[in-house]
């Protein structure tokens, strides 16, 4: 084998890392699919999709958030509730993001973009009290259901029939059966003996 060939032998096993490019498709830039959606209908999803993943990853961060900073006697029991919702909001996340890809758009990925566009308020990067932290959880499912059934109708109405199942079958059921098992941790009754 002669040296040429087995430096090229060399530079093929080689990986080829640190490649740089342009964009292919700029966020906000929409691409066509064949969907039969019109272009003005799919950019008006993307968009309301958007901010619903926004506050989505925002929410599912959430839940991990607490799931490790939870404390109390209901600890494991929470531990392991933030935990299912967390695990529950993160498949909801990667079918909204898919969804807006199906549509010719661009969905938010990363952190500082989340952080930009998502309306439910920051929590405090300490540990909280279980109530506020269930009240929290609470607040942030509310905007995020508000939202959906608002931008599930607009799908609706555009005949985005997609998006609007998407919104209603996945997020606002998923939602509200959260807010459910949530909410039934501040009902303040006995735990040994009835009044």
């Amino acid at each position: 084998m002669s040296k040429s060939t087995q430096a090229s032998d060399v530079d093929r096993a080689r990986p080829i890392d640190r490649q740089t490019g342009r964009e292919f498709q700029a966020y906000g830039h929409m691409t066509h699919r064949a969907i039969a959606l019109s272009e003005s209908t799919a950019r008006q999803s993307v968009e309301n999709l958007n901010q619903v993943l926004a506050d989505t990853m925002t929410l599912r961060d959430l839940y991990k958030k607490h799931h490790w900073q939870t404390a109390g006697a209901t600890f494991h029991q929470l531990h392991l509730l933030f935990d299912k919702h967390y695990e529950e909001q993160n498949e909801l996340v990667d079918i909204i993001a898919e969804r807006i890809q199906m549509l010719g758009g661009v969905s938010l990925a990363m952190a500082p973009d989340v952080a930009e566009t998502t309306i439910v308020p920051r929590a405090p990067r300490g540990r909280e009290e279980v109530p506020v932290q269930i009240s929290r959880l609470l607040h942030a499912h509310e905007i995020v259901l508000k939202e959906a059934r608002s931008m599930a109708r607009l799908a609706a109405e555009s005949g985005d029939d997609g998006t609007n199942d998407l919104l209603v079958s996945d997020v606002v059921r998923g939602n509200e059966k959260q807010v459910w098992f949530l909410s039934e941790h501040l009902v303040d009754i006995p735990l040994v003996k009835a009044d």
